[in-house]
Parts: structure tokens; C-alpha cells; sequence
């Protein structure tokens, strides 16, 4: 297949179908990308987030949201991916067991051939390194260095390309990113942000993603929508 040409105002964006990501698709829109969202199905404990994914993508207009099935349940070593491990619902120290081995390396690597294919040297992500669970893919230096690989690794950073991997949160505290989603007109009642909800993508409200976003609200001073189980 050939590349098309490239379009500076095209961007793939890494919708998980949570809070972050959702504000992040927000700002490539506003910013006035053609966005085209991209999650994944790898075995997570629920499949509520893909359902929350697919009704964000459509509020807020994605040209395109594609699905990738994945089995990272293969290996497990993380309890979003091995249902033998529990969620924590109390605080730990050092990475979370959470923490789903090279999750972010795999998105980043699926979401980049897209973005080749695409001709969009703009790929969008939600990672955040102020209010975050520990992940070392997270991190700005990360990005960086993903981002220099990436211009190494293919024909469109050889030919010149100037990938860019935009992650605009990553110094924001979960406040500032419920101000500036609500502001650009995200309804986060569409979003499912647990690491444990139920079917009907109802959260627990003590896992530390429900944590984080719960204290983001009252930080912000804004009514939070989140179902509860």
C-alpha cells in the first residue's frame, strides 16, 4: 500500500476511552487536526472502556476510530491483563502492579504505522507525568526518545518527515485537565476511567485511577458525573 501524502492537519490519537485521552482528542480538535482515534481491545479486565471510547470518539467528531484486537492476557504480569491479580485499592509505593508491561511502546508502534499509512506526522497520547500511577512510560523523557526511534525507524522520518508525538497533559494535574476538557466541551460522563468497572462501566471508586479522578474534580471545583457502582 502506498503512503499517502502527507497532511500536517491529519493525527492519530490514542483514545482509551478515559478522562485524559478524551481531553486530549478534545485539544487535537480544537487545534484543528483531522483526528483519527485508535484504541485497543488486549485483554483489559473490561471491555466498558472500549464502549466509552467509541461514544467519545463520536461526540467529539474523530474522522475515524479504529478498534486493534491484541492478547496481551498471554503473558499477564499486570493486574489489568490477569484476572488473578487484584486491583489495589489502597495507595502503594514504587510501580503499581497495574502497570502493564511495554503497553505504551505497543500503542505508540501500532499507532505510528497508522500514522505512516495515513501521512499524519501527528500522533496525540494521554500520558500525564504530575497526576499518574507510577508507569515509567509515562514519562517525558520517554516520549522523547519513542519519538526520536520513531523518526529512525521509518521511510517517512528517513525521507524527512517530522513525526511529532504530541502528549499536551503530560505536565498537567488532573484539575487543570477537567478544567481544560470542560472548557473545549468534553462530557466525561462519557468516559469510563476504572480499572475495574462493571458491565455497565459503572467505576469502584477505590482503585487509584478512580482516586486520581475523584480528587481532580474537587480540585477543579466541578461536579463529577462518574457512575458508581
Amino acid at each position: 500500500m502506498k503512503t499517502r501524502q502527507a497532511n500536517t492537519l491529519r493525527a492519530v490519537v490514542l483514545l482509551s476511552g478515559g478522562l485524559d485521552s478524551a481531553t486530549v482528542l478534545a485539544m487535537a480538535h480544537e487545534q484543528g487536526f483531522e483526528t483519527y482515534a485508535l484504541s485497543f481491545d488486549y485483554g483489559q479486565r473490561h471491555r466498558s472502556e472500549l464502549q466509552a471510547a467509541a461514544r467519545v470518539a463520536q461526540s467529539l467528531r474523530a474522522k475515524e476510530h479504529r478498534v486493534i484486537k491484541l492478547d496481551l492476557t498471554g503473558w499477564g504480569g499486570s493486574a489489568l491483563t490477569d484476572k488473578d491479580i487484584d486491583v489495589p485499592t489502597s495507595p502503594t509505593t514504587g510501580i503499581p502492579i497495574t502497570y502493564v508491561p511495554a503497553r505504551n511502546t505497543i500503542f505508540l508502534s501500532l499507532a505510528l504505522a497508522w500514522a505512516e499509512t495515513l501521512g499524519a506526522p501527528n500522533i496525540f497520547a494521554g500520558m500525564n507525568a504530575v497526576d499518574y500511577s507510577g508507569y515509567p512510560d509515562c514519562r517525558p523523557e520517554y516520549i522523547a526518545a519513542y519519538q526520536t526511534m520513531a523518526r529512525l525507524a521509518t521511510r517517512a522520518g528517513v525521507e524527512g518527515a517530522e513525526l511529532v508525538i504530541h502528549t499536551p497533559i503530560i505536565h498537567m494535574n488532573k484539575a487543570d485537565i477537567v478544567v481544560e476538557g470542560t472548557r473545549l466541551g468534553v462530557d466525561y460522563a462519557l468516559t469510563v476511567s476504572c480499572y475495574q468497572a462493571d458491565v455497565d462501566g459503572r467505576a469502584c471508586g477505590v482503585c487509584d485511577s478512580c482516586r486520581l479522578r475523584k480528587d481532580g474534580f474537587v480540585e477543579a471545583g466541578l461536579a463529577d458525573p462518574t457512575r458508581y457502582a
